[in-house]
Order: structure tokens, then C-alpha cells, then sequence
């Protein structure tokens, strides 16, 4: 651990907030009954994950903002998009060889989950939250500044982030959509789950009012969100052009 410390650049006054940051749901599901981890205060790190993408958020949009103050709104989100890409976090996450000290269950140790793009860039995005609340939430910021721009933005330059291919956010384009045609906000819906707790498949639904849906599956609730999404776009986009 203390190599991976080193590597953020922060040595943890709570070594249980970076643990949870590496634990996969999978370890705490293929737990016995009796065993220490079902009894212990050790939780996966979903929670964090959730912190840690607002915090890659404000920071990716105080970056771009930085670096680009004349662009207008929609150009920034669309940067702010580029930089918070799974690619970027999956390029932090080997850059710092994190597949490594993740905590699996054998299930998904034994599917190749040390390295699964999607797993290692939630991990990432886990250690952030760590990071942000082990430091304190303004030395935090700063911790969590510092480790960004050491490897997931590091070198980006004004001129690189205009030529930047911005990947497409089906969500935020069928809310775009959505608003122009003066249609209910769009929902999304998990209409199901299948499969074992460390390889599960989701079905999840769009909804824009009660006469557009469009389902999709995938292998994590916002991969299926966002082709769910892109599904309907496409079908709303159509009636458009008729």
C-alpha cells in the first residue's frame, strides 16, 4: 500500500478510507456467512465512487474553465466531458498499476476483473473520494488537483483540448432533445437484473413521458442508461426528420 500512496502522492491518516476505495462489491458478496468481512465495518467502494465522479466533476470543470475562460458554456461542458472519460481514468488507473491492489471476490478475480476498463475507472474515481476525504475537504481538493493533473490531464494544452474528439453523451443529447420538443423530462428505469452479484446484467429502460421508451442492456447501470438513451434518441430523431 504504501507503494500506491506513494504513487497518489498522499500517505492516508484512515488507511480503511483507501482499503474501501479498492474493495469490489464482488469480495463482500462471495463472503461466508461467518465471516470477518460480513462482521466488520469494511464496505465496497460504490459509495465513494459516487463522491469521487462529483469531485472529478467541479475539478474538470475548474480546469477547462482555467484553461479555456472565453469558451462558451456548451463548449465547456463538452470538454468537461472529454476530461472526465472513462478513457482518461482507465489511462490513470495502469498508469499507477491500480488493477493490482484491488480487493475481488473470486469470482471476479477469477473473470479478469483486475483488468476490466469499467471496474478499474470507478476504482479511480473511488480514490479520489478517498483522497478528498482523508485530506479534508479543503486540503482535499487540493490533494485530489495535484493527483489529476499529474496523470490524467497532465500536458493537456488549450490547442490539444479544440482538436479534442468529445465523445457523444447520450443523455444530456436526448434532454437536449427532449426540452426542444417541449417533451417531460427523460427517466431511466432498471427494469431488471440478472446474473451473478460479481458479473450482473442490467436492463434499464428510457422514458420521455409516457409514449417514448427504449430498453438496452449492459454490464453496469450506466452503460445501459446511456444506450438506452441513445436508442430513443435515435428514434425521437427520426419522427423529427419525418
Amino acid at each position: 500500500m504504501e507503494e500506491l500512496e506513494r504513487r497518489l502522492g498522499h500517505t492516508f491518516a484512515d488507511r480503511e478510507l483507501l482499503l474501501r476505495a479498492l474493495t469490489h462489491k464482488s469480495l463482500l458478496a462471495d463472503a461466508s456467512p461467518d465471516s470477518y468481512l460480513t462482521e466488520s465495518a469494511i464496505r465496497d467502494n460504490e459509495q465513494l465512487e459516487f463522491l469521487g465522479d462529483a469531485v472529478l466533476g467541479f475539478l474538470a470543470s475548474e480546469f477547462v474553465l482555467t484553461l479555456c475562460p472565453s469558451y462558451p458554456e456548451g463548449k465547456l461542458s463538452k470538454l468537461k466531458a472529454h476530461l472526465v472519460s472513462a478513457a482518461h481514468l482507465l489511462s490513470t488507473a495502469q498508469a499507477i498499476e491500480l488493477g493490482d491492489y484491488l480487493l475481488l471476490g473470486r469470482g471476479e478475480e477469477m473473470s479478469g476483473g483486475r483488468g476490466k476498463k469499467a471496474l478499474l475507472a470507478n476504482a479511480v474515481e473511488a480514490l479520489i473520494a478517498a483522497l478528498y476525504l482523508d485530506a479534508g475537504p479543503v486540503a482535499g481538493l487540493e490533494v485530489c488537483r495535484r493527483f489529476l493533473e499529474k496523470y490524467v490531464w497532465s500536458g493537456i494544452r488549450v490547442e490539444q483540448l479544440g482538436e479534442a474528439e468529445v465523445p457523444v453523451d447520450a443523455k444530456s443529447a436526448l434532454q437536449e432533445l427532449a426540452q426542444s420538443l417541449k417533451l417531460p423530462v427523460p427517466r431511466y428505469v432498471i427494469v431488471q437484473e440478472t446474473g451473478p452479484e460479481h458479473a450482473k446484467t442490467f436492463m434499464v429502460e428510457a422514458r420521455v413521458g409516457r409514449e417514448f421508451t427504449a430498453q438496452s442492456e449492459g454490464t453496469s447501470k450506466k452503460a445501459a442508461g446511456q444506450k438506452a438513451a441513445e436508442l430513443l434518441l435515435q428514434h425521437l430523431q427520426s419522427l423529427q426528420s419525418k
